[in-house]
């Protein structure tokens, strides 16, 4: 499975490289023609910084003694979050389980299985199916943010005349904190009919066996969270002003040459960081929501065979539950759970079982 990118860096990073042809340029045209111009004010980096938390001298001059309150323990949302937006997978893998989830952050991944890699292998090989890819180089967090939104404009472009495009990548705020997330592909229906976006999840297996009922759970937990994502993209304005406040970006960032120079080649004219956000805005201004179905096909690892593929109607009640419940463990108001009784056998996988005392108390009785 490929994994959802949480925190950007600068780099070097692979991009999809397909120049925009003179209808899709009509397609953006007109929708930017259409657009609202002109952007609030935004508080500046500077003034952002300035505005620092109460002081321990402001606070005794208050009348209160520091010592009196110990600082709490700050949430795990804070410690390893911060200024970074959470991860569809870092969503799925707290479901899968939350005593994992806190090992993996306190003490650092294991190291990846053959089979995790021969999945993430599936998932770049179906990605070049449709997508070429080039390198350029990175210089700071808002050209990688660009990037992104670029990779975006261009993989739906490509959706809305080709039929199909894969690892999109798509950001929102979801029950107020921002996540970010990789849709493994979108198809357009063939029928000629609907033109809603069906949203699809590729999983791959190392046995040819049918995924047990909680995989498939977990599985719908993750479809339903790129559904919202992109609904949310396409229905509603992005919060642009928390966005450049939230991940520190400066929305007037001069983009380096290579970077332009790319942009450039896909069709499109950017100086700055900004300028990629309006392109982007308007993109998602002209696309359809996604359909309430959503997809989830199994392979197996050895040839690719389809071991099952079926799909579900997208809940909003129960989604919004479970990211309720994954909150507010990351949030830091509840200890984490370990799995139920009916699903310790996923700790027969987990290489953090040694450490647990869930295994500890249980091997005492």
């Amino acid at each position: 499975m490929h994994s959802d990118s949480a925190a950007p860096h600068p780099g070097t990073e692979e991009l999809p490289v397909e120049v925009v042809s003179d209808e899709e340029m009509a397609f953006i045209d007109a929708a930017l023609a259409a657009a609202t111009a002109g952007a609030r004010p935004l508080l500046s980096s500077a003034a952002r910084r300035a505005a620092a938390p109460l002081s321990c001298a402001a606070y005794s001059a208050a009348g209160g003694d520091i010592e009196d309150f110990p600082l709490p323990r700050r949430s795990l949302l804070a410690r390893f979050r911060e200024r970074r937006a959470l991860a569809v997978t870092d969503i799925t893998a707290t479901e899968w389980c939350e005593k994992q989830m806190e090992f993996v952050l306190e003490h650092g991944k294991p190291e990846r299985t053959e089979a995790m890699k021969a999945g993430s292998d599936r998932h770049a090989q179906l990605e070049q199916e449709v997508v070429e890819r080039v390198d350029i180089a990175i210089r700071s967090a808002e050209e990688l943010w660009a990037v992104k939104f670029m990779n975006f404009i261009v993989g739906t472009n490509q959706l809305m005349f080709e039929g199909i495009t894969r690892e999109i990548p798509v950001i929102g705020v979801v029950e107020g904190s921002w996540m970010i997330g990789i849709i493994d592909e979108i198809r357009m229906p063939m029928d000629g009919i609907s033109f809603q976006p069906i949203l699809v999840d590729t999983k791959t297996r190392v046995r040819p066996t049918i995924p047990s009922e909680a995989q498939k759970r977990n599985g719908r937990l993750q479809l339903m969270c790129y559904k919202y994502l992109w609904d949310n993209l396409i229905s509603e304005k992005f919060p642009a002003e928390n966005f450049f406040s939230y991940f520190d970006l400066d929305p007037n960032y001069l983009l380096s040459d290579d970077v332009k120079q790319y942009i450039s080649s896909l069709g499109f004219s950017a100086k700055t960081f900004e300028d990629v956000l309006k392109y982007f805005k308007v993109t998602c201004d002209a696309l359809p929501r996604s359909r309430e179905l959503l997809f989830l096909r199994y392979e197996l690892q050895a040839d690719h065979s389809l071991l099952e593929e079926y799909q579900f109607a997208y809940d909003a009640r129960w989604f919004k539950d479970q990211i309720q419940e994954v909150l507010s463990f990351w949030q830091g108001s509840r200890k984490p759970k370990f799995v139920s009784e009916e699903e310790m056998w996923k700790c027969s996988f987990c290489k953090f079982a040694s450490k647990c005392p869930m295994i500890a108390s249980t091997s005492r009785c």
